[in-house]
């Protein structure tokens, strides 16, 4: 970092992306973090991403759901996100699959507190703390949007960071570096009104906030559960899976149109309510793609978690 002055702005771009991934931010003096900050403001638009949280605190424990390899790959993924990103995010607001509220509602807590949101796991789970900023400011600009699209919003200023975001953001962003705050889904999960939700946040891309939903392309507990106790169920939960991945896969590959107009249709889908009985995991997906608007997708991870196919999709 010595020779910081010759350096170019990409460069400088590149390095800054790569410390925060690595959870170093606060390594990097404060005048090329600021003057990295006035270079990115007009720069490159920020993707837009749908990530499988796995299940509970898993990554953050010594053996994690039985030390199944595909979790470890899941977290190797995370971990990678912001290094891969274009530009380093101002801020990242999360829908979560662990929240609903009537109206769209916004977490608003300059220091949001730890919600230990998962049950029937060991004492230390209940004592991890990612200590990452709000951004009320960003909060209230999301309300303003959201308002002027049509729909009525509310605010929790009360609200913490759900295992939904502090799990798989300990490892993307493991410094708590970076203001974060969540956006609820809404009660009913009407598939058309969460698209509609994205369309009103997308121009936050180009202010250099992360839009990323936060849950999983399968989600049947039930199913888990009886997989650990009869492997013909395990079977099931993987051919299931497959064909339903396979499916969301082609969806949002397809051109813009196509793909949203299937995202709409997503009960119709092979195996669509075999693998969610309930869709609360999947629409952070339609929020992520409303936002994404005309932008191509693209599959940074596909794998296994205990044993159904999961996958995340950026756009942009």
């Amino acid at each position: 970092m010595a020779n910081g002055s010759s350096t170019t702005a990409r460069t400088r771009r590149e390095v800054l992306a790569s410390l925060i991934g690595l959870g170093l931010a606060a390594c990097v003096p404060r005048e090329i973090n600021e003057a990295m900050s006035s270079e990115t403001t007009t720069t490159e638009t920020l993707p837009t991403i749908f990530f499988p949280h796995g299940g509970g605190p898993w990554p953050l424990m010594d053996r994690p759901l039985g030390g199944d390899e595909g979790l470890a790959e899941l977290a190797g993924y995370l971990r990678g996100i912001n290094v891969a990103l274009p530009r380093p995010p101002r801020a990242v607001l999360i829908i979560s699959a662990h929240w609903e509220a009537p109206v769209a509602t916004v977490m608003t807590a300059a220091q949001p507190p730890m919600l230990y949101d998962y049950y029937g796991f060991p004492k230390e789970t209940y004592e991890f703390v990612w200590p990452a900023p709000g951004a009320p400011e960003i909060a209230a600009n999301v309300r303003e949007r959201l308002e002027a699209a049509g729909f009525t919003t509310a605010v929790d200023p009360e609200r913490g960071f759900d295992h939904g975001t502090f799990v798989p953001l300990m490892l993307a962003d493991p410094a708590a570096s970076i203001p974060t705050f969540q956006l609820s889904l809404l009660r009913g999960l009407d598939p058309a009104k969460h698209l509609a939700l994205g369309r009103a946040l997308a121009p936050l891309r180009e202010q250099g906030v992360l839009i990323a939903g936060s849950g999983m392309s399968y989600h049947n507990l039930p199913r888990f559960q009886a997989a650990f106790r009869d492997p013909s169920v395990g079977e099931q939960v993987a051919r299931e899976s497959r064909v339903f991945d396979e499916w969301l896969v082609e969806s949002v590959l397809a051109e813009p149109d196509t793909r949203h107009g299937r995202l709409l249709e997503w009960e119709r889908a092979p195996a669509a309510r075999a693998c969610h009985p309930r869709e609360e995991h999947l629409l952070p997906l339609m929020v992520v793609a409303g936002a994404g608007g005309d932008a191509a997708a693209t599959l940074p991870y596909r794998g296994a978690v205990l044993g159904a196919s999961v996958s995340a999709v950026h756009f942009g």
